[in-house]
């Protein structure tokens, strides 16, 4: 497996990452637990270091958190998204990460984002003064490393990059199939 170093940050994590969006599900429709752990489990112990979730994907934060018990935390990158969608005012920031905490069985997050930016995102990342909550976080030690996702095109890009001195990454998706 190859590391690479991670935007502006400390971290080294695997060039591969292990998403968490779309996991086996059982009948039922709930998420195969013993699958998803042993899978995860799997890929870490063969070198893989960069674990992705989101609050919106439904019941991955916790099932997550159940995979990287046992030691595995501490063995990997943890990414993990704030909705923005989901902003109503500025007290939601610190109820949801707080939230996404207790979901992933952890102290910290390692890089955390402000997931799918796009203009009218934007707005509420404004509206509700999430990077200043966002710096807050950071200091208090419940975050590592500040970053975004993107959806919109390059210029509204170059937009956001600019609009914040303090970004420690900025996450692109590529899909490897």
């Amino acid at each position: 497996m190859e590391y690479r170093k991670f935007g502006k940050t400390d971290m080294q994590p695997s060039i591969l990452g292990f998403g968490m969006m779309r996991l086996k599900r059982n009948e039922d429709g709930t998420i195969n637990e013993k699958w998803a752990i042993d899978t995860l489990r799997y890929a870490v112990d063969n070198g893989l270091s960069y674990v992705d979730t989101a609050y919106a994907y439904e019941d991955s934060e916790r099932v997550t958190g159940l995979c990287l018990q046992g030691g595995y935390r501490d063995k990997v990158t943890l990414a993990t998204k704030l909705p923005v969608t989901e902003l109503t005012c500025p007290e939601d920031f610190d109820r949801i990460l707080d939230l996404q905490l207790q979901r992933l069985q952890t102290d910290h997050i390692d890089a955390y984002l402000l997931h799918a930016l796009n203009r009218t995102r934007w707005e509420n990342v404004e509206k509700f003064n999430v990077l200043e909550s966002a710096e807050r976080a950071k200091a208090a030690g419940k975050i590592k490393h500040i970053g975004f996702s993107f959806h919109d095109n390059l210029e509204f890009f170059h937009q956001i990059l600019n609009s914040y001195d303090q970004w420690d990454f900025c996450q692109i998706q590529l899909n490897y199939l």
